[in-house]
């Protein structure tokens, strides 16, 4: 059974949760503040987390910091804060996604079983331990450096590479404007968004079957960019 730590202050939405995940056979932990939250996630290994922004004895944001020292477990922020700015600091901090309250229960729980999903290994290993990872319309091979696409390889710039590396390591997730730029560019940027604009572009060009309408390399407007297979 999948375990979720969910951890908010307010009752309600901690009742409305655990109801709704245990009638989907979810075993469900539950904590009120980031320290309740921190030695519950030490203790029980929960394999999704749902967090609040706001809690009493910390911003969410550390609790992010504190499990991501140790674990990769998926985090899904819940928040009443809307500014973009907001999320994107829930995300740079290591969140995998993030929902707006008021929020439907159906819409968290398709993010829920997302986050868990995309939390399973990306590709198939090869004998070798190669990792591929496959789309309709091309394969990255990310051991061997390679683009295929239509049986030939694509040529790529090393920024290119660097970028749709990134991308497909975190396949399904957000990533911010600032993490690409930093792990790309160097740990001085982060402001430049006009360079991910540039060599977004070209790897739509060389990858997408439509580039004007991108599959694979998803914009979120204003927060980052998501690689879907």
């Amino acid at each position: 059974m999948t375990r979720v730590l969910v951890v908010d202050d307010e009752p309600q939405i901690v009742r409305a949760l655990v109801i709704n995940l245990k009638a989907r056979k979810y075993e469900v932990d539950a904590a009120a503040d980031g320290a309740g939250a921190l030695e519950l996630a030490a203790a029980r290994h929960p394999d999704v987390v749902v967090l609040d922004l706001g809690l009493p004895d910390m911003d969410g944001v550390e609790v992010i910091k504190g499990l991501r020292g140790w674990t990769r477990v998926p985090i899904l922020v819940l928040s009443a804060r809307h500014t973009s700015d907001e999320k994107v600091e829930a995300l740079d901090a290591g969140a995998d996604d993030y929902v707006t309250k008021p929020f439907g229960m159906d819409e968290l729980l398709a993010r829920l079983r997302a986050a868990v999903r995309r939390a399973e290994p990306v590709g198939g290993e090869t004998d070798d331990g190669t990792a591929m990872v496959e789309t309709e319309s091309f394969t990255v091979d990310l051991a061997a450096k390679k683009v295929h696409r239509e049986g030939r390889d694509v040529r790529l710039t090393p920024t290119e590479w660097h970028l749709l590396e990134v991308l497909v390591r975190n396949t399904g997730r957000l990533v911010s404007q600032k993490q690409l730029l930093q792990e790309v560019w160097g740990p001085s940027y982060g402001t430049e968004t006009n360079y991910l604009r540039v060599y977004m572009a070209q790897l739509r060009r060389k990858l997408e079957v439509d580039p004007s309408h991108p599959r694979h390399f998803v914009t979120e407007p204003g927060m980052g960019y998501r690689f879907e297979r």
